[in-house]
């Protein structure tokens, strides 16, 4: 008890020859740190939101059954690996290969075929990772069963951002990356704004790999990334207020001079 009193004295008497004079240059310096680090701490706050919710619709859809893919407008972000099948014919001369997918370290290529629906709407099949051959020069040809099949998947989206190293990185028959929107335009299609991994259990005989990973979310990443920002937020309103108390003796008017 005798310690706690001292401390409560020894406070007092410390604030009582001291006066908060809050300076200018530093006052404005700390709300732009306080206000900048506590939206990025809010951003990252709302993406682990993001994730989490992202997560449950995943656990959600794995149990769902299957529907029919017809082509039509739907909410893609609320059907994202859904289980679904479709029907149609592939459109092998419009296939694509998508360059350096490693599996097993190997690396490959990701085969994306559109398939032509019975009502006559496109859609992407994303049919499985095959490997490099002997020499790059010569792309595997992966082709599709002919005549009408039957698919069987989950749905997804392709990444909404990705590095590209130059303008000619998705042409051809060889792409970087998967964009719906260049493919559509490329391939003179009006494709459905997402992908069907296809299902390895009612795929055929193909020599194709489908291992369609659970998504990689790392929502806790995101709340440690938040709870830095609001701890420099918080001891940056700390600093200001303790580097703020003057002595009563100094001269106020010299106090923005800094």
């Amino acid at each position: 008890m005798p310690n706690v009193l001292g401390s409560t004295q020894a406070v007092r008497t410390y604030f009582s020859g001291r006066v908060f004079r809050p300076r200018l240059v530093p006052t404005l310096g700390a709300i732009l740190v306080i206000v900048l680090t506590i939206a990025l701490g809010n951003w990252q706050r709302h993406r682990a939101a993001e994730k989490d919710a992202l997560r449950a619709q995943y656990v959600a859809s794995t149990g769902a059954a299957a529907f029919e893919v017809t082509g039509a407008e739907v909410d893609v972000q609320a059907i994202r690996y859904q289980p679904v099948r479709a029907h149609g014919h592939y459109d092998a001369a419009r296939q694509i290969l998508l360059d350096n997918r490693i599996v097993d370290g190997r690396p490959g290529f990701e085969v994306i075929t559109p398939l032509r629906l019975d009502n006559g709407r496109h859609v992407l099949v994303d049919r499985g990772w095959i490997a490099v051959g002997a020499s790059r020069r010569e792309l595997p040809s992966a082709e599709p069963p002919p005549g009408a099949v039957t698919v069987s998947g989950r749905i997804n989206l392709p990444p909404a951002r990705y590095l590209e190293l130059s303008a000619q990185a998705n042409s051809g028959r060889l792409w970087q990356n998967l964009d719906i929107a260049r493919l559509s335009a490329a391939s003179g299609l009006a494709l459905a704004p997402y992908v069907i991994e296809q299902s390895p259990q009612d795929a055929p005989p193909d020599g194709l790999v489908r291992r369609w990973s659970e998504p990689a979310l790392g929502s806790d990443q995101h709340r440690s990334y938040m709870m830095q920002w609001y701890s420099l937020a918080a001891l940056s309103l700390v600093l200001w207020l303790t580097l703020n108390w003057e002595s009563r003796h100094a001269e106020p008017t010299t106090r923005d001079a800094s």
